[in-house]
């Protein structure tokens, strides 16, 4: 473990470990969906039978490689270049698979649209149907229960934590990200390092977050909120209150945020998983002094998860595309876009992570909370049912 004396492995990258404790015991139910409005249940056909569960039932990786080469294509869904380091996930895997023609469908897509996406094309063999999707955690046991995935086991099934996969694998964790404050240092007056720092009337006009009711990274921040004044993951009514006295200040904007916004400095603070903050920074370095601040108080971890279309036309490279994205070299795509791979305990005890990425990590000796399914089930949708007539701010489409 030459690594670990990097300040404590980089403080375990944001209390690393601290998933598998927060998760225990989190039994599988099945969860409301994140958006307000119910979806009208459809009636789908019959799925095919699953096919191989792991890689040796699949004849071993040359024998997937053929599999997937007589396919000919693979579909993804949901993955911008910009959001966890998919752009070079992508990249990697077609220059490593160049027999496959890729449709990048709908990168900005929400969870809930790759779910209605699967319904919409059960049966359809075109390249609208997506093959693989990356979702929320709350939607696995949920997509599972409707018939809408089907299993898979990757070579390194046994190194992702027991914790945030399904038994049978039908889905499990990719990675997850902290809720941090993203701020460009040379537009304010000074760099917040706390929640209650955001009420601080020389940010009047300073802080904005997009639809808390549309998207996920916005509705955890808003419930990240929850830890000033000593709140907890069980009181998403507080994080509310937090953001109606933001906005009452006139600290918080009325309005969408872009993130060219935050580089010119006309909107110079908001929330974004760590993930998202970091790689701006990064891009942007000679263009704005961007910080991100870790809340001393408390923040919210939040897990994406990878599962295999049951209607996917094209399966087997769709489990040629999960070995790549759990592989070592996957799992280490996903750390350099800071975004924190599932793996990486396993991946830190062989030493594989280079010295100059671990370099690269945030360290914070903050705490970094862990929601289980259901804080997940009530505290996001209670976000989603309480922003406009709490806070009162709504976005237009």
């Amino acid at each position: 473990m030459k690594h670990l004396n990097n300040k404590i492995s980089r403080r375990r990258f944001l209390q690393m470990s601290a998933i598998t404790a927060a998760m225990a015991g989190a039994a599988p139910r099945l969860l409301m969906a994140q958006d307000p409005t119910a979806t009208p249940v459809l009636e789908l056909p019959p799925a095919p039978e699953p096919g191989p569960i792991d890689l040796e039932a699949a004849g071993g990786m040359d024998a997937l490689i053929e599999a997937a080469r007589e396919e000919g294509a693979l579909t993804t869904t949901a993955l911008p270049d910009d959001w966890a380091n998919y752009k070079e996930m992508k990249e990697s895997f077609f220059k490593k698979y160049d027999f496959l023609e890729y449709t990048d469908l709908t990168p900005d897509a929400s969870s809930a649209e790759e779910i209605e996406q699967i319904k919409a094309n059960a049966g359809n063999s075109g390249s609208q149907n997506p093959d693989v999707i990356d979702v929320g955690f709350v939607w696995g046991d949920q997509a599972k229960s409707e018939g809408l995935l089907q299993p898979y086991k990757v070579a390194s099934w046994d190194t992702i934590p027991e914790e945030i996969k399904d038994a049978d694998g039908f889905w499990y964790g990719n990675y997850y990200g902290t809720m941090a404050f993203e701020v460009n240092a040379d537009a304010v007056p000074f760099v917040p390092q706390d929640w209650n720092d955001l009420l601080d009337p020389r940010l009047k006009g300073l802080i904005a977050i997009n639809d808390p009711v549309a998207g996920s990274q916005n509705t955890h921040a808003v419930w990240a909120a929850a830890f000033a004044d000593g709140g907890n993951l069980d009181e998403p009514e507080k994080g509310i209150e937090f953001f109606r006295k933001l906005a009452e200040s006139g600290n918080l904007v009325p309005t969408g945020w872009q993130p060219a916004s935050l580089v010119s400095g006309e909107l110079p603070i908001t929330l974004r998983w760590d993930y998202n903050a970091l790689a701006w920074r990064d891009a942007n370095v000679d263009q704005a002094n961007i910080q991100v601040i870790y809340p001393k108080s408390g923040t919210i971890a939040g897990v994406y998860l990878c599962a295999i279309n049951a209607y996917a036309p094209r399966p087997n490279a769709a489990r040629l595309w999960m070995e790549h994205a759990y592989s070592d070299e996957g799992q280490l795509i996903w750390l350099k876009g800071y975004a924190k791979p599932v793996r990486f305990d396993d991946l830190m005890a062989r030493g594989v992570i280079p010295e100059e990425l671990l370099e690269k990590l945030p360290v914070a000796d903050v705490p970094v909370a862990f929601p289980n399914l259901d804080q997940l089930k009530t505290g996001l949708q209670f976000v989603r049912d309480n922003w406009a007539s709490e806070v009162g701010i709504t976005y237009s489409s």
